[in-house]
């Protein structure tokens, strides 16, 4: 017997104040949405069908590339008529678990449990105890302890409002009884809408076993306005952080991490405030991450430190360089070890070998540079001619003098010296000092300046 997944999906979202559908609205970067298919996709389920209405066609785009099927739910006429939509589409013979595309921070493994205790007649129902329930349907139980019916909060009387276990909406039953239940409910209630959480009481009168599972509060949570939808961004960050402080992470203020993508951090390392995750970031031991600074899509090698307000994108940095502060780091970008990239720094399809610098204000561009390579301030590598990209190749040892602009393509040889100010046109021998304030020249019998020791300075 297979799982069939149906995620409601199908509101407007009024409170939201958008146009954009309520369960397209982000957590952590990610359509709330796409938060519970998530989840469902880790139950390995034969089958996922989102129920869809409002902005039906946006919400079709925004899944175009997953496995999804999607059913319209032409009016909102309550939650058992939005799974009745689902039902066509789904296997008779399978489970069917009901999730809702506004409660983004389900577990997988809450779900797992749930599922795992469908009855052979009857539902399995997530449940939560709340200190304020108010809004909520809840569970009424018999003598017996056992559930036999969801009162709604406007359908409920004096003595129900006072229960404090209440309906997730989160249920799972076999999909053959599902829809026999559903074919006899009704709108016979203070909203006029047919309510999926009527089944349950059907359920039980005809002898079925409601099988009743705890969750907390936090992952069963809905977002209906901006506010909630804030709320459960800083409870998803702050569950993030905590997973991370527990595995040896130093973050300097918890509260002020933003992660929306996958990290994969090693112990011992230390974030600092305002520092956002996007896509997935690895950062390896010893590391240290200042603050406001943005990683994406990269790698950060152990010992690395990446001084505040840079930004990494799409790139591999090596063990124990220096980046920044103010540096940026654009993609296809690789530093070797012990490269360092100063403040107003730019990168772009660039590997930086062992030992290299850029200290200050330039941009290496379609670039190979060798080790010990030093790049001063104001160097550009001029890549781009308004058409086509070329590469620049600076050699080992190579010395690239404040305000030079090197003319793709070219090639700096190895422990070459290309002078201050210099516009460099044409491939540059080994060891050679080239000028070109005036115009470009080669000078092969200069000698190349030897450091002086400090007494010597005296």
């Amino acid at each position: 017997m297979g799982l069939s997944v149906v995620i409601l999906a199908a509101g407007k979202g009024t409170r939201m104040q958008s146009s954009m559908p309520k369960v397209l609205h982000p957590i952590a970067g990610k359509p709330m949405l796409q938060h519970v298919i998530d989840a469902a996709n880790k139950l390995n389920a034969e089958q996922i069908v989102v129920v869809a209405g409002h902005g039906i066609s946006r919400v079709r785009d925004a899944l175009a590339k997953q496995s999804v099927d999607i059913a319209k739910q032409t009016q909102q006429l309550g939650t058992g008529h939005a799974v009745d939509q689902a039902l066509p589409l789904i296997n008779s013979s399978n489970e069917v678990l009901v999730l809702y595309g506004d409660v983004p921070l389900i577990e997988p493994q809450t779900l797992a449990d749930l599922c795992q205790q469908i009855p052979d007649s009857g539902i399995s129902l997530l449940t939560v105890m709340l200190d304020n329930p108010q809004g909520y349907g809840r569970i009424v139980r018999n003598a017996q302890d056992e559930v036999v019916a969801i009162v709604e909060q406007k359908d409920a009387n004096s003595d129900q409002l006072l229960i404090n276990e209440v309906n997730t909406g989160i249920l799972a039953a076999k999909a053959s009884d599902l829809s026999a239940w559903l074919k006899n409910i009704d709108n016979n209630n203070a909203q006029g809408e047919y309510y999926l959480t009527d089944t349950i009481a059907m359920a039980a009168s005809q002898g079925g076993v409601i099988a009743s599972h705890p969750s907390s509060a936090i992952e069963v949570e809905g977002v209906n306005s901006r506010i909630q939808l804030a709320t459960l961004e800083r409870a998803y960050q702050l569950s993030k952080a905590e997973t991370l402080m527990a595995q040896g992470v130093t973050l300097i203020d918890p509260n002020r991490l933003d992660i929306r993508g996958e990290l994969d951090c090693a112990s011992d390392v230390l974030i600092d405030l305002n520092v956002i995750v996007e896509g997935k970031v690895t950062i390896e031991t010893g590391a240290q991450i200042d603050a406001n600074v943005i990683l994406k899509d990269c790698v950060i090698g152990q010992g690395t430190h990446v001084k505040a307000n840079s930004m990494i994108d799409g790139a591999k940095i090596g063990r124990d360089c220096q980046i920044g502060p103010f540096a940026r780091i654009r993609p296809n970008t690789e530093l070797k070890d012990e490269a360092f990239i100063g403040n107003f720094v730019e990168t772009k399809k660039t590997t930086l070998g062992k030992g290299s610098k850029a200290s200050h204000l330039a941009y290496i561009g379609d670039a190979k540079v060798g080790e010990q390579v030093n790049i001063g301030a104001g160097v550009i590598t001029c890549n781009y001619d308004g058409v086509n990209k070329y590469q620049t190749l600076i050699e080992d040892g190579a010395f690239i003098g404040s305000d030079s602009q090197l003319v793709a393509p070219v090639t700096i040889g190895k422990m070459a010296t290309v002078g201050a100010g210099t516009t460099v046109t044409k491939d540059v021998p080994a060891e050679n000092l080239v000028i070109s304030r005036v115009k470009q020249k080669h000078l092969d019998d200069w000698q190349r300046p030897t450091k002086i020791a400090k007494e010597d300075k005296k």
